[in-house]
């Protein structure tokens, strides 16, 4: 975008004209919710919550891991846990280049981080979902670190926190993925029998698979404002019932006012929230 031109002579040449440029690209993100054009830097100060809608961005997995730990810190186990392509999957590509690709621009060998770390002094067991990497879409490596998070949990005495992003099961894995959904519900039924907590954060979005196992088994269910969670989407359930659903169905707020949240934690006040209930929960 041109701001302004001046005319700079060279000598007996002729005049040159000289166009000054400002460089904007990228310094800006335009709200989804509400249209207003915000400066980045100030959208990541305010942890990429729109300030004036309160239109919550979607944020890395790595990232909530670090609004929710104390300082920040954590550290990750299972890292190097890959799938193996059991069914020689392929679709529009084969899903071993589907992998191949995703592990490149993610950085992350799967769907899910699992970390150990600690809020306000209690040692937590946490796992997010990078949405980043197939839709964090569930898969075999999926169930196996959340079961292994969860097992870790049991042996250590920790709580136990998982932030979902998620569309769903991976398709590319057929059965062994939705096996995943039993297998995680099972080593949470075993946490709960030795008395440890375990706190679902489901965020934008929540559906398929995830919704109907383990991101609604927690002993408290919470979620971000306006986050989508349910099992088949909205589009879908108005073609099977034929009707047209009411505003808002499926988002955050509904859910908790139709009795399936516990509640609706704004993300500057997320950690403060899960830190108050452990202190309870643990105590």
């Amino acid at each position: 975008m041109a701001w302004f031109r001046r005319e700079k002579t060279t000598g007996n040449l002729p005049p040159i004209e000289e166009e000054r440029k400002v460089k904007t690209e990228g310094l800006f993100s335009k709200c989804p919710e509400c249209s207003h054009t915000l400066f980045k830097g100030k959208l990541e100060e305010n942890l990429n919550v729109c300030p004036k809608c309160n239109y919550h961005f979607r944020i890395d997995a790595q990232h909530r891991l670090k609004l929710i730990f104390d300082d920040g810190e954590y550290t990750e186990f299972d890292q190097n846990i890959a799938s193996t392509d059991p069914l020689n999957f392929v679709d529009t590509k084969p899903y071993k280049e589907r992998l191949a690709k995703t592990q490149e621009t993610t950085g992350v060998l799967d769907a899910l981080i699992s970390a150990k770390g600690k809020i306000s002094g209690h040692q937590i067991i946490a796992c997010a979902m990078v949405y980043e990497f197939i839709g964090g879409s569930m898969g075999s490596v999926v169930g196996e670190k959340i079961t292994r998070a969860i097992e870790r949990a049991i042996k250590e005495y920790s709580g136990v926190v998982i932030i979902s992003a998620s569309g769903g099961a991976r398709m590319m894995e057929g059965a062994l993925s939705l096996m995943q959904m039993a297998k995680i519900s099972a080593a949470l039924a075993n946490l709960d029998k030795v008395g440890l907590p375990y706190i679902s954060v489901m965020t934008d979005p929540t559906t398929g698979g995830v919704t109907a196992s383990f991101a609604m088994l927690g002993d408290l269910n919470i979620a971000e404002p306006g986050a989508l969670i349910g099992f088949a989407g909205p589009r879908v359930i108005e073609q099977t019932i034929r009707q047209k659903l009411p505003p808002g169905f499926q988002r955050s707020e509904f859910l908790l006012e139709h009795g399936m949240l516990d509640a609706v934690v704004d993300r500057k006040n997320l950690r403060e929230y899960i830190s108050q209930s452990l202190d309870f929960m643990l105590n």
